[in-house]
Formats: C-alpha cells, sequence, structure tokens
C-alpha cells in the first residue's frame, strides 16, 4: 500500500498508536497493587495522601476517589507507607504481588495532631504549594470569609464598601481590583464574573461559609492546564467538606454591634457514613453596624447543602445547593483633605448614601468514576442565579455639582456551565505517566447590565450605560505528567479556550446588537527535580490570559480580546530539618496590551504592556508538638513598558509585604494564635506623586476547647494602628470647591476590634 520514500511519513504515523501500545504493555506479565484509602470511622476518602513503595522508593498519591496504583512490579514482598498532614502515618507490610496479578488493599487511616513530619517532598506527589496549603488550613484559625482568602501566602486583601462588596486583592505586583487577575472557584464553581456591572473578573466570596471549608489549593502564575481566564497571578480552589465530623452551633458577639450564628447540621447519621453516604445543611447569618460614624446595618444570610455517596465502591456523586443574601450600607472612600481640614472624622462620610445588596444561589452536581487501566472520568454540571445592586460615590460633586454623582451598578446573571475530565495513569518507556483531558463549557446570560446617575440611593437620575450581555466560553485541555527518570519530572500541557462575546445597548437606537469571537491557546511546561529526599527544584513556564470585558471587545474594533500573558518561576522547595518547610522562588510576568472596561464611569482605559518580576518566600515551622510558626516575605517590582521615563508606575501594585504568625493547637484544652500582617509604601499614581501608605497589623485568637465545646476570642488590630485599608489617587469635587482636587482618597482600616465565641458540638 505504502512504496518509496515519500510515504515513510504515513507509515510512521500508522504505526506509532500501535508502538506505544507496545510501550504501555511491555511490562504487562509483571504484578501491580491498586488500593483505597479512606478516614477511619467516616468512610470518607482521603485525596492526596503520599504512598511510598518499598523496595524501590516508588511514590504516588491518591486520586480523587481516594484510590492509588502501582503496576509493573516484580513478583515478591511489598511494604507500603502511607503519609497525610492530619492523620497518623501508617505503614502496611508484608504485601504478596504475583506475576500477572494485581493484589487489592484496603487502608484506613486514623486522624492525629498535624505533624510537618509527614510532609514528604517527591516529585511525584505534589506541587511545591500544596503541602504548604494542608499546613496552614490545618493550624490557622478561620473565622472570617477575609480569612480564607488570606491563606494564600502573598495574597493580600482591601475591603472598602461596608463589608458586603468583594474585597480588592493585591497579589505577586497586581493590584487585582476584585479578580481581574486571579482565578478562584469554589467546588468547582467559577466566582469570577465577567463582564461585571462593577468590573471584569469581579469575584464575591461571601457566599462560603469558612466552617465548612475542608481544602484549600492555590498554584501562582498561569502554568497550569486545567486553570483558564483569569489565571495570571495565579488561583485558588476551595473545596467544601464532603462530611461533617459531628453537627455543631457556633455563635459569636462583639464591637459595633456585630453578631454571627452558624450550625452545620449531619442529616443521615453512622450508619449511612459507614456505607459511604454522607449529607449535611449549614446556614450562617450576620450582622454589623461596623466601625463607621454611620451605621452600616450590614447583613448577611448563607444556606448551603451537601450530599455525597460512594456507590459500588467505584463511583461517587455528590450534589450541593446554596443560596446567599447579603445587603449594606457604606461611607466610602474619603478624601485626605477632608479629614485633614476637619470636615470629617476619620471614619466620617462625605456621602453615607452608598451602600448595596446582592444575592448567588448555586445547584452544583458531580459525578466521578474509576474506571478500568487506573483511569478516571469526572464530570461536573453547575447552574448561578446571581443579581447584584451597588450605590457609590467616588468624586462626590465633580460632574454634577448641583445633584452630587451617586451612581448606581446593577444587573443579574444566570451561569449555566460542564466540565469533563478524563484521567489516567500508566507507563511509557517504563516510566509512570500520569495524563488527562478535559472540556468545558460556560454561559454567562447577563440581563440589564446598567451604570446609572441616582441621587439617595432612590431617585434616578439618568441613565450612563445599559444593555444585556452574552458571553460563552468553550474549550479543551491536556497535560501529561512524566517521570523521565527517578528523581525528574516533566509535565506539558496546553488549552484551547474559544471565547464569543454578543452585546446589546439599549440606550442607543442606532447601535446594531453586536458579537464578535476570539480564541487563545496556552501551552504549559514544566519541570520538577528532586536533589534528595528533602530538597526540590522546579521550573515553571507558561501563557495564560484574562478576557476583556463584552462592552470593550464588541463596540470596539481592533481591541484585544484576550491579553496573554507569559510567566516563568524557578524555585525550590526543601526540609532542612524534619520540623522546617522551606519555599522559595523568582518569578517573571509579562502581560499584552489591554483594554480596561470602567464600570464606575462607563469609559474605556487603555493600558500598555507590562512587566513584573519578584521573589517569594514562604516558611512553616514546628518549634513543638503543638506549636507551628509560619513567615511569607514578598517582593515584586512592576512596570509599564511602554509609558514615559518617570510614568511607569502601576498604581497601588505592593512591591514588599510580609506575613506571619505562631500558632498553638493541642486538639483539645487550649489554642491561640497571633498574627502579623505588612504591606510596605506603594506608589498610588503612574509617576509615584502620591504614596499609598503601608501598614502593619497584629491580629489575635484566643480560647479553649474539649470534646463538645469551644469557647473563645478573637481581636483585630491590637495595636490599635490608625491605618488605610483601600487607598486610590482620585480626583473629585466637595460641594465647596470651586475646582476639582486630586488626592489620596481612602477608607480606614478598622480600629482595635474584639469580639468572643462559643460553639457546642453534638
Amino acid at each position: 500500500m505504502f512504496s518509496g520514500m515519500k510515504n515513510e511519513p504515513y507509515l510512521r504515523f500508522f504505526l506509532l498508536p500501535g508502538f506505544l501500545a507496545c510501550i504501555f504493555n511491555l511490562h504487562a506479565h509483571n504484578g501491580s497493587i491498586s488500593g483505597r484509602i479512606t478516614e477511619n470511622g467516616a468512610g470518607t476518602e482521603l485525596v492526596g495522601v503520599t504512598v511510598r513503595l518499598e523496595p524501590g522508593g516508588f511514590y504516588t498519591a491518591t486520586n480523587t476517589l481516594g484510590f492509588f496504583s502501582f503496576s509493573n512490579l516484580a513478583s515478591g514482598n511489598y511494604t507500603l507507607t502511607t503519609s497525610y498532614i492530619g492523620f497518623e502515618t501508617k505503614t502496611t507490610g508484608d504485601i504478596n504481588v504475583r506475576d500477572s496479578e494485581t493484589t487489592t488493599l484496603r487502608i484506613e487511616m486514623n486522624p492525629s495532631p498535624v505533624s510537618l513530619h509527614d510532609v514528604e517532598i517527591t516529585t511525584a506527589v505534589a506541587q511545591p504549594f500544596q503541602s504548604i496549603s494542608a499546613l496552614d488550613i490545618r493550624t490557622r484559625p478561620i473565622t472570617t470569609s477575609q480569612d480564607v482568602l488570606r491563606l494564600v501566602p502573598g495574597l493580600f486583601i482591601a475591603q472598602h464598601a461596608g463589608g458586603g462588596k468583594a474585597e480588592q486583592m493585591f497579589l505577586r505586583g497586581f493590584d487585582i481590583d476584585h479578580g481581574t487577575d486571579i482565578n478562584l472557584t469554589v467546588d468547582g464553581l467559577p466566582v469570577n464574573m465577567v463582564s461585571h456591572a462593577h468590573g471584569q473578573g469581579y469575584a464575591d466570596l461571601h457566599f462560603v461559609i469558612p466552617e465548612i471549608i475542608g481544602n484549600v489549593e492555590f498554584k501562582k502564575g498561569p502554568y497550569y492546564a486545567d486553570a483558564g481566564d483569569f489565571t495570571t497571578a495565579g488561583l485558588v480552589r476551595f473545596t467544601t467538606s464532603d462530611a461533617l465530623d459531628n453537627s455543631f452551633v457556633k455563635v459569636e458577639g462583639g464591637q459595633f454591634a456585630t453578631a454571627r450564628a452558624v450550625g452545620g447540621f449531619t442529616l443521615l447519621g453512622k450508619n449511612a457514613a459507614r456505607r459511604n453516604q454522607h449529607a449535611y445543611v449549614a446556614t450562617e447569618t450576620s450582622f454589623s453596624d461596623g466601625y463607621f460614624d454611620s451605621p452600616q446595618a450590614f447583613r448577611r444570610l448563607n444556606l448551603f447543602g451537601k450530599y455525597s455517596a460512594l456507590i459500588d465502591d467505584e463511583q461517587r456523586v455528590s450534589f450541593s445547593a446554596s443560596a446567599f443574601q447579603s445587603s449594606w450600607n457604606a461611607s466610602g472612600q474619603v478624601p485626605e483633605r477632608a479629614i485633614k481640614s476637619g470636615l470629617i472624622g476619620r471614619f466620617g462620610a462625605i456621602d453615607d448614601n452608598e451602600g448595596g445588596i446582592t444575592s448567588r444561589y448555586n445547584v452544583n452536581f458531580e459525578h466521578v468514576k474509576n474506571l478500568k487501566g487506573n483511569a478516571l472520568f469526572k464530570n461536573q454540571v453547575y447552574y448561578t442565579d446571581y443579581a447584584f445592586e451597588l450605590y457609590s460615590n467616588f468624586t462626590f460633586f465633580l460632574n454634577e455639582p448641583e445633584k452630587g454623582d451617586e451612581i448606581r451598578q446593577k444587573e443579574h446573571r444566570r451561569i449555566f456551565g460542564y466540565k469533563g475530565a478524563f484521567q489516567r495513569e500508566g507507563l511509557l518507556a517504563g516510566k509512570r505517566l500520569s495524563t488527562e483531558a478535559g472540556l468545558f463549557l460556560r454561559n454567562d446570560d447577563v440581563n440589564d447590565v446598567e451604570l446609572s446617575r441616582t441621587r439617595q440611593r432612590r431617585i434616578t437620575q439618568y441613565p450612563i450605560a445599559l444593555g444585556d450581555v452574552n458571553e460563552t466560553n468553550v474549550g479543551v485541555y491536556a497535560s501529561a505528567s512524566w517521570e523521565m527518570a527517578p528523581r525528574l519530572t516533566l509535565n506539558a500541557g496546553a488549552r484551547l479556550d474559544h471565547f464569543r462575546f454578543s452585546y446589546e445597548d439599549k440606550l442607543d437606537s442606532l447601535y446594531e446588537p453586536g458579537q464578535v469571537s476570539a480564541s487563545v491557546f496556552s501551552p504549559k511546561l514544566n519541570l520538577y527535580y528532586d536533589f534528595s529526599k528533602t530538597l526540590r527544584v522546579y521550573l515553571n513556564s507558561g501563557y495564560g490570559f484574562h478576557s476583556n470585558d463584552a462592552r470593550v471587545v464588541v463596540p470596539q474594533e481592533g481591541r484585544k480580546i484576550l491579553p496573554k500573558a507569559l510567566g516563568a518561576d524557578l524555585g525550590a522547595i526543601f526540609k532542612p530539618s524534619p520540623a522546617l518547610l522551606v519555599n522559595i522562588a523568582g518569578w517573571y510576568l509579562a502581560l499584552d496590551q489591554e483594554f480596561v472596561y470602567v464600570g464606575d464611569e462607563g469609559v474605556v482605559e487603555p493600558g500598555g504592556k507590562t512587566r513584573r518580576l519578584g521573589v517569594d518566600v514562604s516558611a512553616r515551622f514546628q518549634i513543638f508538638r503543638y506549636l507551628f510558626a509560619d513567615a511569607d516575605i514578598t517582593w515584586s517590582h512592576a512596570r509599564s513598558v511602554e509609558a514615559p521615563e518617570g510614568a511607569g508606575y502601576i498604581p497601588l501594585a505592593p512591591q514588599w509585604t510580609g506575613t506571619g504568625g505562631i500558632s498553638w493547637d493541642k486538639g483539645r484544652g487550649l489554642f491561640a494564635s497571633l498574627r502579623c500582617r505588612f504591606l510596605g509604601d506603594r506608589a498610588a499614581n503612574e509617576d509615584n506623586s502620591l504614596t499609598a501608605t503601608g501598614y502593619f497589623l497584629l491580629d489575635a485568637v484566643a480560647g479553649w476547647k474539649n470534646r463538645n465545646w469551644e469557647l473563645g476570642f478573637s481581636a483585630q488590630n491590637l495595636l490599635n494602628s490608625t491605618w488605610k485599608e483601600a487607598q486610590f489617587e482620585t480626583e473629585s469635587r466637595l460641594s465647596f470647591e470651586s475646582e476639582p482636587v486630586k488626592d489620596i482618597h481612602f477608607t480606614p482600616g478598622t480600629p482595635f476590634f474584639i469580639k468572643g465565641f462559643v460553639a457546642f458540638h453534638f
């Protein structure tokens, strides 16, 4: 059929599948071990357990269903050691392997105090940050949704709208605003909102109840094939617990008329848990007037329910639903000149009619199936109904000298999405090969995205922008990790994203509804090398992107639709002693030209190319068995490439940040934590003529607990420091001023604030 050299490429193409099949099955006559690891008593599967096989020093980790496997094993006796943070290390010996047979194991692990000795460094198991993330969530007290975000080393947040608005975030030289350059998910549900009324990527995590968070995974940079839009500075994935250890009720109360109640209730009992069926509901309600002169009247209500079951020991289904509502008043950002002149106090307001209401309802279904041949198939379908209404006044009387500049931003959104992934472990040239391929779909149908000039939150003066957005993102990705040598792992991946944007302008009768499409290809390449069992070095590289607002890319030709980011990390994670874990990385990130839709003004601001580089250092130290210390220090240098000399500063981009603390928790009895935060001075505008001043803060948590009861207190800003939380260079005009003035506008940070709590577990 084929003859001559010209047909040789075709011949190679048709022979390649057979050649690869031979490689994969070359050692099929050897034996194998497969197993599943669960928590003793609860029956829940443990994900990410380190599994070491001797002799041979082979490593692997459990998958989403708690399964692991070793193949291509010579016949003989083996010993298996399993370790997992927060569980007793367990050794299983005398495992007999025979040729052409699979030895099946079922292993149960018992919970135990957290120990750094359980952290193992191996390229076959974890990415550099995963061990740090697992340690932090088990050793730090989490009392608010803000504490959830602060689990990410180097991530700083600022709240500037009465507690109900999404936090402003800073990471790796970025003022991320509310989420333009960090990808956030909860149980796979997207948190970032595309083409949002307030700004691109708006990410509100307040629908998450902190007490039911089971795991936090964070990764920095754009290096991961399964993460798409907004993954430039990094990503954070929150996972809620599949089961509660027991039911609980918790009540909090403190200064500024602050009160909170939260409860979690198991529904099926211990017999169902032994059959691997779990269900619970959790609810949270909170109220606070805040520390401002004008009461915030902040209210939040959360309701969450989850059911999960393991079927036939080979597949798991999970269903969850949640409801969230919040309302608040706000004093907004105030100009420095108004406080210096004595016009208002530090906690006063120029316009105290700011505030808003928001709601979110989620339905989420997940199915995971263990397949033959060390394969796993995952499917997820989700739906979100979201509403948002925000009133703000940033410029006071600049645009409307008589009636004021108050604005309303409003939208109603429905999100439908699907994610599917196929994972498989096999051999390539006798070396372990882990592959994953996935596809995804997300559609945002946003009605009446509005920006209007208002007065006293009741009167609409006139609309500035109003329209409907429909945005669809579909694509595929693939990733493979290959242990090229016993201590060297190569990870290569890529994703292809396709976007379709449509926008209908309801204010312009001459405007024809428009639609544009664009695609972006994002390759990734990562290397991990273990010099020893205590030192790993890694090189991460890849492209990422974040999409632009539909109101930018549809009506205006020539705009960058999907600006790309190219990044690289060179780092090391090492354990100089069994009780000390250190991660250090130097990084670089370059961003394409982009255009940003400013939701507060309804205009487009051009932005040039930017370059960022920096160093991240993280350390975790177990001083004594129950006493832990941690520190995270970052330095970043961020500049605009195309700006004139002296005007290349990126406003509000952090340069120096630091966090740290010590925590004591014996499981029962006294527990305590003392934490500090430092954010250095940084440029507030492009020429650094105005400075956003930094701060140093101390926070504390202390209390006592036994099997059923827990009581204590949390205190913010122990030193009662005077500090600025959110800061901006803004041009504004006060009612008596004849000309506008540019200066720093800020939201004052919390003064000393203490609250107590009591919890009962049953």
